[in-house]
Order: structure tokens, then C-alpha cells, then sequence
């Protein structure tokens, strides 16, 4: 088998790749407004109540109509993933990654316009959206590997006894419930969704309900690639309705969920309580964001340390939960680095991700739009707006990248995550404060320091207590198998995705021995 590899990334400087995107891009604007069923158990079913999926970049633009799962729906799902569980849960390893490596070929040979799709459903520009696409080509790439490579290695972890022949093996827990986000609505959808099925569970997928489309669209790819009916079953709905429902329900035996630290706690709560019938302690696996930050150390190069942090806050409008939205900058270099980074903020292209020359795009939605206005709102009392905080929702959901400088490391704006294109920066006078303010959240995801001081980076590796540490670049952009991404407290399970151990989270271990 050849060796797992990154997909490579688009190179859009080349015309030939901008105008195979554009003719993706006309392929996908033609199939706008279509109606999209529910799949369970391998059939469509039309519950005759739908989610609108909208463009946010031009908010009267209807990607498509997304029928709505409600608890009935929940119950068949369960009934049609516990039967395919019956025969998938069998099946040999090597087939079920052979199911990925072909979903990664079709996606692969349709990349152009899996990515089209998230430009107009998740307002994601073209260079964000082929990340998004090529990420998920590696979920499926890796998790293929390494689930065959824990089948052959299981043995190899045991102590040889004479006497005795002993063997281990990894089954899998079940059927389980997905919970994806939209800000990566085809990467972190196929990780999170073949990462339990390729371990051999069958499961209940409900994708947000801002990018229900894109994540259909990967079914359609399972389908073609062979998938089982039932294997997976596509549930979308209204989490109000049906979302407490699902992970509570008796016959939902884990739940891998990524979104919000309110939700997640929510949904911690609801599945660490046994109901009547239930016979399992289920498993939570959850990534819950972050409250980023990037440390700036004395001496260290200004005009870089902006570009940096601007990359880092402002792409993808701050919607990532790695995205960085502190800053944290020794005195001797702090109003210099405020400066730059309002330069380059006030520099960014906002608007429509049709235009190639946009460099930044839409939040998701209203409720997005309302939040962040908010955030910037308060700011404004907590700092000294040095770039952005204009916004309007006219035609799209668009916000100006933000920056407060004069920031306390107790304010809101520096403590809770806002999920938008605003960055906070605060001074401080040695490097060892640095890292006690950027320790200072609730939160642990990923952090980054800008350094060339190689004891301050020793320091730092012992002592900033984040699940994705990276020195002298940006805090976004983790590569599946590079960088395994999970974080520490509020941040989540620490689950690691796109790393060595991840896949045994969805399997339990069993040993058996025979006397000779």
C-alpha cells in the first residue's frame, strides 16, 4: 500500500486550475435550490419539512431544501443502523477501508466541486474551501491506514506466555451518534463520520443545519463508493427537536460530537446518564473550540509576527475553532505590532467568496452576525478599537476584521470565544506573563509562540498548556497526521483527530486465551 501522504493543495495562481473551479462552479450554481430527503437505512425518505440552506454571502440564495428528521425518524435510524451493524461490524477491515480509499478517489476526482459547493453554502473563498476538501481526502486516506494497521499490529502489544495462545482484537463499541459543526462542513463531517464507521460502527450522521447540503453530498459519495445501507443514515434536523432526543436515547451506544462548549457540556450531562434499558456507559468524544492566543516575544520580527496573526484571525472571518483571537505582545515591540496588524486589517477584501479577489468571506448566518456585532460591541468598552467593527447583514452576513488593542487579560473579549473576525491584543512586560495570560482561559486548544529565543520556546513547550502548540507560525491549519488536533480543558475530550490513537476511540479492546 503506498504510504499516507497530505493530499496536495490547489494551486490558484495557475489559470488552469481557476478555470477547472469555475466550471465546477457553474456545475454547482445549476443544481441550486433542489430538495434533498433524508437516508435511512439506504432509502430516501421525505418527511415533508425541510431546512433552507442559504448562501451566506447573498442571503436570498437558497442552496437547497434539506428534509427534517424528527424523533420517529430517530427511532427507524436507530432500528436500520443497528441491523447493518448486525453484518458491518463483521466485515473485514481491509473491505471496510477499501470503502475509504474509494470514497477519497471520487472525491478526489470531483475536488473542484465539493469545494464549490462550501464557497456558496458555508461562504468559504476557494482557497479555504480546497483545504476543506483536500482534509477530508486525508480523514478518509488515513483513517483507511491506520485502522488496517491496528488489526496487524494488535497481537504484537501482547506479553508471550508459554502454554497459552493469546490474542487481542479491537471490535467496535456499536452504533453511534455524529454531531458535526458547519465551519468545516465536508473535512471534519467525513473525519468524524468514517472515523466510527471504518472501526466498524454504524451510525446516525446529523450535520448541521447551516451546510446540510455539502454533507449529503458526501453521502452520495459513500453510496458510490459501496457503502451498506444503514451504515451510515443521514438525519438532519432541528437539534431543539430531535438532538437531545438522539443522544439520550438508550440504543445510542457513543456520541462523537464537535460544536460549542455550552452544547457540549449540554450534551456530556445527557449522555453520562443511564436510561432504563441502556446497557453501556457511553462514550463522549467531543472538541468544543478555543480561545486561541499567539504570543509575540521581544525581538521578534514585527511586519512577520502581523501576517501571522492576521492569517491566523482572519481567515475563514475567525470561524475556526483554532482561529486566534488574543494577542499577546511584550511592551518593547507592542504598539509597533498593534499598527501593523490594523494595516493589515483594514487591507482585507470583504464580500462576496465569488469574487477570486475577496479575501475574506461572510459569517455563517444571521445568529453568527448578531453574536460577533455583539462581541464587537463590547469591545469597544474594553479596549481601543484600532480597526474594523463595521458590519452590515444587507445583502450577506458581513463583518470587517476587528481589532482591539489595550485589552485586560480578564476582559470578555479576551476570555470567551467569539467565532468571528475580532482579535484582542494586550502587553505585557516579560515572557513568563506571556504565557500566563495565554494560559488564562478556560480553554486549550491551540496556541502559538513567535520566538527566536530558544529558552523561551523550551519554556513554553513545558508550560503553555494547549493540545496544538506551534512555534514561529501560524495557529491555524493543522494537516491530518502531522498534527493530531484536540485540546485540554473546555477545549474538549483532547480526542485527538487525525492522530495515531484516535480510532481507538470508537473501539474496545478484547482479549482471548486459550489453554494448549
Amino acid at each position: 500500500m503506498i504510504p499516507y501522504r497530505p493530499e496536495p493543495l490547489t494551486d490558484f495562481h495557475n489559470p488552469a486550475n481557476q478555470e477547472a473551479f469555475a466550471a465546477a462552479l457553474a456545475k454547482v450554481e445549476q443544481e441550486l435550490g433542489r430538495t434533498y430527503p433524508l437516508i435511512i437505512g439506504g432509502k430516501r425518505v421525505d418527511t415533508g419539512r425541510y431546512i433552507e440552506s442559504i448562501n451566506p454571502s447573498k442571503k436570498a440564495e437558497v442552496i437547497g431544501r434539506v428534509a427534517m428528521a424528527g424523533q420517529d425518524e430517530i427511532e427507524r435510524a436507530l432500528e436500520a443502523a443497528w441491523e447493518a451493524y448486525r453484518t458491518w461490524s463483521r466485515m473485514p477491515v481491509i473491505e471496510r477501508a477499501a470503502l475509504l480509499f474509494k470514497t477519497a478517489a471520487i472525491i478526489r476526482r470531483r475536488k473542484h466541486e465539493f469545494s464549490a459547493w462550501m464557497l456558496l453554502e458555508a461562504g468559504k473563498s476557494r482557497a479555504e474551501a480546497d483545504a476543506d476538501t483536500a482534509e477530508a481526502i486525508d480523514f478518509l486516506e488515513y483513517y483507511g491506514r491506520q485502522m488496517i494497521d491496528l488489526a496487524r499490529r494488535a497481537d504484537d502489544l501482547l506479553t508471550p506466555i508459554s502454554g497459552e495462545d493469546n490474542h487481542i482484537e479491537y471490535i467496535p463499541l456499536g452504533v453511534g451518534a455524529i454531531i458535526p459543526p458547519w465551519n468545516f462542513p465536508l473535512a471534519i463531517v467525513t473525519g468524524m463520520t468514517v472515523s466510527a464507521v471504518v472501526a466498524g460502527n454504524t451510525v446516525l450522521l446529523k450535520p448541521a443545519i447551516q451546510t446540510p447540503v455539502i454533507a449529503y453530498k458526501l453521502m452520495e459519495a459513500l453510496e458510490e463508493a459501496g457503502m451498506p445501507p444503514g451504515v451510515v443514515n443521514f438525519v438532519p434536523g432541528d437539534p431543539a427537536e430531535m438532538g437531545d432526543f438522539m443522544v439520550g436515547h438508550k440504543d445510542v451506544r457513543f456520541i462523537s460530537f464537535t460544536g460549542s462548549k455550552q452544547v457540549g457540556l449540554h450534551l456530556n450531562e445527557l449522555a453520562a446518564k443511564r436510561i432504563p434499558g441502556q446497557r453501556w456507559i457511553k462514550r463522549f468524544i467531543a472538541e468544543m473550540g478555543g480561545k486561541d492566543a499567539i504570543v509575540v516575544d521581544e525581538g521578534y520580527d514585527v511586519q512577520a509576527a502581523a501576517q501571522i496573526i492576521a492569517q491566523s484571525a482572519f481567515g475563514f472571518s475567525g470561524q475556526k475553532c483554532s482561529a486566534c483571537s488574543r494577542v499577546i505582545a511584550h511592551e518593547s515591540l507592542y504598539d509597533e505590532l498593534v499598527d501593523r496588524v490594523a494595516e493589515i486589517a483594514k487591507a482585507f477584501k470583504v464580500g462576496d467568496v465569488r469574487d477570486a479577489s475577496v479575501g475574506t468571506g461572510p459569517v455563517v448566518d444571521q445568529k453568527a452576525f448578531e453574536k460577533v456585532t455583539t462581541y464587537i460591541e463590547i469591545g469597544r468598552g474594553e479596549g481601543r478599537l484600532v480597526a474594523g467593527g463595521t458590519a452590515s447583514n444587507e445583502t450577506g452576513f458581513f463583518i470587517q476584521p476587528t481589532v482591539f488593542a489595550d485589552v485586560k487579560p480578564d476582559a470578555r473579549i479576551m476570555q470567551e470565544e467569539i467565532f468571528g473576525p475580532v482579535v484582542a491584543i494586550t502587553k505585557v512586560k516579560s515572557f513568563e506573563e506571556a504565557i500566563d495570560v495565554a494560559n488564562g482561559t478556560d480553554f486549550g486548544l491551540t496556541g502559538s509562540v513567535l520566538s527566536t529565543n530558544r529558552e523561551h520556546l523550551a519554556y513554553a513547550r513545558h508550560h503553555f498548556h494547549v493540545g496544538n502548540l506551534y512555534f514561529n507560525r501560524k495557529c491555524t491549519g493543522a494537516i491530518v497526521g502531522v498534527h493530531p488536533f484536540g485540546g485540554f480543558n473546555m477545549s474538549g475530550t483532547d480526542s485527538k483527530a487525525g492522530g495515531p490513537d484516535y480510532l481507538l476511540l470508537f473501539t474496545q479492546m478484547k482479549s482471548v486465551s486459550e489453554l494448549l
